[in-house]
């Protein structure tokens, strides 16, 4: 089914359907979902709108308009990049193939960071890809000032524009891990680090493997090359019972906290679950008197 059928159909009801069935022969996850939110875009309404409007006319141009998309989610481009954003925190973050596009489980960061450490004054995202979690932590902490890092330029031209949108206030570094900052510089750090192990890169759904940042997923060997960095090198910047709050990969919370008690500056692990029941996310706080909720 090409996108002359979407050319043919006269109204809003049968290029739907057509979209629909051009997603589903290419085996879209759920082409019926992705094929409301297209069409809700090319005609600037809403996926409640596009069904309302379901025996309408088609207007003119939108099937024109929604052909190039229909043709690259059927070449399994994430949905989000086609749409230019992404909401996350109940706030919309611009994204494209420089940057990780933000999960719904990526909260549990933001989330538990507030948790741990909620007088926290100085804070860093070490990574920020699109900026999502500095942004969510600046707006919720008004009187921290929040940093946020990535070795990648161009994820941080992204970062830049989203924070200049949502959280001004925040500095954009460019930076490896946390060799550019002093000692004692931050209360609090969170990352969303790259933490998919080598050999289940090529066992990812095509929507990640082929499109986003490998940079961001490839996580070496065992998926710990990055966390064993942040482990070693984070508590040189942290305040004495500052904190470390990252994600990490379904079955890697166990290993991490080992990492963590084997290195010896920090006293324990905590490790949170999200809402599928995977422990995605370990706080470790750096040993010394500490000033956060304990």
């Amino acid at each position: 089914m090409t996108g002359a059928v979407l050319e043919a159909a006269t109204t809003v009801g049968s290029v739907l359907a057509a979209a629909v069935a051009r997603l589903a022969a290419a085996g879209v996850p759920e082409p019926r979902a992705d094929a409301e939110v297209l069409l809700a875009h090319a005609l600037g309404t809403s996926r409640a709108g596009v069904i309302a409007r379901s025996g309408e006319p088609l207007p003119a141009g939108a099937a024109a308009r929604l052909e190039p998309l229909v043709a690259r989610r059927v070449a399994r481009e994430p949905l989000h990049y086609l749409l230019g954003e992404r909401e996350f925190w109940s706030l919309p973050f611009a994204v494209d193939r420089r940057v990780l596009i933000p999960r719904p489980e990526t909260e549990l960061v933001v989330e538990t960071a507030l948790s741990v450490a909620p007088a926290a004054r100085r804070v860093l995202d070490l990574g920020t890809g699109s900026g999502a979690i500095a942004a969510a932590l600046a707006r919720a902490l008004p009187n921290a000032q929040v940093s946020a890092s990535d070795v990648d330029q161009s994820a941080l031209t992204i970062a830049r524009a989203n924070l200049a949108r949502h959280a001004p206030r925040v500095a954009c570094i460019a930076g490896d891990v946390v060799g550019a900052f002093g000692a004692g510089t931050f209360d609090l750090v969170v990352s969303n680090p790259p933490y998919v192990a080598e050999a289940e890169l090529t066992g990812l759904e095509p929507e990640v493997r082929e499109h986003e940042p490998r940079r961001a997923l490839a996580g070496g060997a065992d998926g710990l090359a990055t966390v064993r960095r942040l482990v070693c090198e984070v508590p040189r910047v942290l305040t004495a019972g500052g904190w470390l709050v990252m994600e990490v990969g379904a079955g890697q919370a166990a290993a991490v906290a080992a990492l963590a008690a084997a290195d010896g500056r920090w006293r324990g692990a905590r490790r949170m679950r999200d809402h599928g029941g995977v422990e995605r996310v370990v706080a470790l706080a750096r040993r010394g008197d500490a000033w956060t909720r304990s």
